[in-house]
């Protein structure tokens, strides 16, 4: 995607139970509703109580399933995956799911986070003598699965919580089973629902509703569950001592109309956008958003401030789609590729211009630039999430130290590089006051992680 500015997540998990149901059609439309937690690779698998077959390409959901390819794929359980990469690089090898042969049957697994301790782990299996393909952790956990102690699955899932760390949602298959992991601090979401007689998993709810299931709850932190032919049943406890959900959820990665704890991801971001307008508030004539993943705070804070809501860019919403990279051209167009200002909304005007989140900074100040073209008085920006100083290790591909432009320079110095009037972030206690919920990795606003985390390249295994 060219010029992004954003933090990425790197996939999203579906799985479904439904003997009375083409649960390969399903899980492709589950993946289709989740395709904005990761766009390089997708893959289903389905089991039909003998064995697992699988189909899994490079590219969007939409690109890499046809008609021809889902046909093939029979049975009654299945899981998805669709991709953005945090450990291993973009290749068609560290694309998922990964299926394996082991001595309890097949064995296929999806997975959305970051092993903290994938190096150790990945070296003790070189040291019992496995052989891997894909420079991914979560092959680490297929193989830690497959040669695990125990003679069940239950018993072999339950000792794999024991020993990985980090952070990791899981959908596991077997020939006749499918499983639901989600992490000892609950890291990222995973959630449960009911689809007649079927069950179904997902990273979010608005998978669930996409396919017309019906939300039940959310997997609790460390908690296993298993789903046959007699429903849903719980086989594992391994909760930390405290909960630690990416604050990220609630301020991008999640589809505004997913729910966590109860609540929308856009009330939340509303609310944020009410708070910020409070804590930092600004003397103009117009709100606007960075579409579109600021609309909601940017409401939010219109209404808070009693200023007009209005749209000053318009965004070019499948330019971020394409793998075709722009020639030389086209990059001197820059920021304009992705949006285009109304004129006539921002001639004149004293600009508030609300976005979730700086990165990098590589495009708010491009952006700056084309709103004042446009005719923009003033520009004064606010965001609706803490400076992001540190780098996330738990499944976040978010930038290294020398990127974050937060961690070089303090606010004054990023308004000024900017070319702002004024900017302003929201609070740490503001963004949790927003959400409702408690319980949060703060890591990358505080550099305080709920686990030890190590230092690591997300290309460290491509070499080894």
């Amino acid at each position: 995607m060219y010029n992004d500015d954003k933090p990425h997540h790197e996939c999203g998990i579906f799985g479904i139970f439904a003997p009375e149901e083409d649960v390969a059609r399903m899980t492709f439309f589950g993946l289709y509703a989740l395709q904005h937690r990761g766009q390089e690779s997708a893959g289903i698998a389905v089991a039909n109580g003998a064995s697992i077959n699988m189909h899994k390409d490079m590219g969007l959901v939409s690109q890499v399933f046809t008609e021809q390819n889902l046909a093939p794929l029979t049975g009654h359980v299945a899981i998805g995956h669709t991709r953005y990469s945090t450990t291993g690089s973009s290749k068609l090898l560290n694309a998922q799911p990964f299926v394996v042969q082991s001595a309890l049957g097949p064995l296929a697994i999806g997975h959305n986070g970051n092993l903290t301790n994938g190096n150790a782990l990945r070296n003790e299996l070189f040291q019992r003598g496995f052989g891997l393909s894909s420079t991914s952790d979560s092959e680490v956990v297929v193989q830690m699965l497959a040669g695990g102690p125990g003679t069940t699955w239950d018993e072999r899932i339950n000792s794999l919580m024991t020993r990985a760390e980090g952070a990791y949602c899981l959908t596991i298959l077997t020939k006749d089973m499918l499983y639901a992991v989600r992490d000892p601090w609950g890291v990222h979401p995973l959630c449960i629902g009911q689809m007649g007689k079927g069950w179904v998993v997902a990273s979010e709810t608005c998978a669930l509703a996409t396919i017309g299931a019906t939300f039940i709850r959310e997997l609790d932190p460390g908690e296993v569950i298993a789903i046959d032919a007699n429903g849903p049943r719980t086989i594992g406890r391994h909760a930390a001592s405290k909960r630690a959900l990416c604050l990220f959820e609630y301020i991008y990665f999640a589809r505004p109309d997913s729910q966590i704890d109860g609540r929308t991801l856009h009330s939340a971001r509303v609310a944020a956008g009410r708070i910020l307008a409070t804590e930092s508030p600004a003397d103009a004539d117009v709100v606007i958003p960075v579409p579109d993943s600021g609309i909601p705070a940017a409401i939010g804070y219109a209404q808070a401030s009693g200023l007009p809501y209005s749209e000053g860019l318009i965004k070019n919403r499948y330019i971020g789609r394409t793998f075709i990279q722009p020639d030389d051209r086209l990059r001197q167009v820059g920021i304009q590729l992705k949006f285009n200002p109304l004129a006539d909304n921002l001639k004149g005007k004293r600009v508030v211009i609300i976005d979730d989140s700086i990165v990098r900074g590589n495009t708010s100040g491009p952006m700056v630039r084309l709103l004042r073209a446009a005719g923009a008085k003033e520009v004064h920006m606010r965001v609706s999430s803490p400076p992001i100083r540190h780098p996330c290790y738990l499944g976040v591909d978010m930038a290294t130290y020398p990127e974050l432009i937060a961690h070089r320079m303090d606010v004054e110095q990023i308004c000024t590089h900017l070319g702002l009037d004024s900017l302003a972030y929201l609070s740490l206690d503001g963004l949790q006051t927003a959400t409702g919920s408690h319980g949060f990795c703060n890591g990358c606003f505080t550099g305080n992680y709920p686990v030890d985390v190590h230092v690591v390249d997300k290309n460290i295994f491509e070499t080894r």
